[in-house]
C-alpha cells in the first residue's frame, strides 16, 4: 500500500520560488533571457517560477522522457518535444522539477548547446542527491532532499500527483 510523507510545505515552496526568482532577476537584469520548461513535471514550478521573475522573458517548452509511467528510469532519455524558440546567442535557463540521477539535465544541456546559446544555465526545484551518477550542479536550486520517490508540486508516479500543492515522500513502492 502506498503511503505518503509530507516534506515540503506549499507555503515553504512559495516563498523559495520568490526568493529564486529574485536571484534569477538580478543575474538576468538587462539581458535576453529564455527559460526551457521541461515537460511535464516542471510545468508547475514554471509557472511559479516566471511569475517570480521581473523580467520580459520568453518561455518554451521541451518534453524528455526517461521515466515511463513506474519510479524507476526505464530506457534511454528521448526528446518527445524539441523548443520552438531560437536561442543562439541568448541566455538560456532550463528549469526542471528535480535532478535526480543528473543524466536527463546533461542530456538537456548537450542538446540545448549545440544551438550555440549565449550561456546555459539551469534552475531545479529539488536536487536530490541519492541516486546521482555524473557529476552536474544545477545553477538554482529551491530544495535539497536527500532520499525519496518525491511527488506534488508537478512530480509524478505514473502520471498522477502532479496536482499536489505540497511535496511527499512515496513509501510502500
Amino acid at each position: 500500500m502506498l503511503e505518503k510523507e509530507l516534506i515540503l510545505t506549499r507555503s515553504e515552496i512559495d516563498r523559495r520560488v520568490e526568493e529564486l526568482g529574485r536571484e534569477i532577476t538580478r543575474r538576468y537584469f538587462g539581458k535576453d533571457l529564455v527559460v526551457v520548461g521541461v515537460l511535464k513535471g516542471a510545468f508547475v514550478f514554471l509557472a511559479d517560477l516566471i511569475r517570480a521573475i521581473d523580467l520580459d522573458i520568453a518561455v518554451d517548452f521541451l518534453q524528455v522522457a526517461s521515466y515511463g509511467h513506474g519510479h524507476v528510469a526505464d530506457g534511454p532519455i528521448r526528446i518527445g518535444k524539441d523548443i520552438e524558440l531560437a536561442i543562439g546567442g541568448k541566455n538560456v535557463l532550463i528549469v526542471e522539477d528535480i535532478l535526480d540521477t543528473g543524466h536527463t539535465l546533461v542530456k538537456i544541456r548537450d542538446f540545448l548547446a549545440d544551438r550555440r546559446p549565449r550561456s546555459i544555465r539551469s534552475c531545479v526545484l529539488i536536487d536530490k542527491k541519492e541516486r546521482r551518477q555524473v557529476d552536474i550542479v544545477a545553477d538554482y536550486v529551491g530544495f535539497v532532499v536527500e532520499k525519496g520517490f518525491l511527488i506534488g508540486c508537478g512530480l509524478d508516479y505514473g502520471e498522477r500527483y502532479r496536482h499536489y500543492p505540497d511535496v511527499y515522500s512515496l513509501t510502500g513502492l
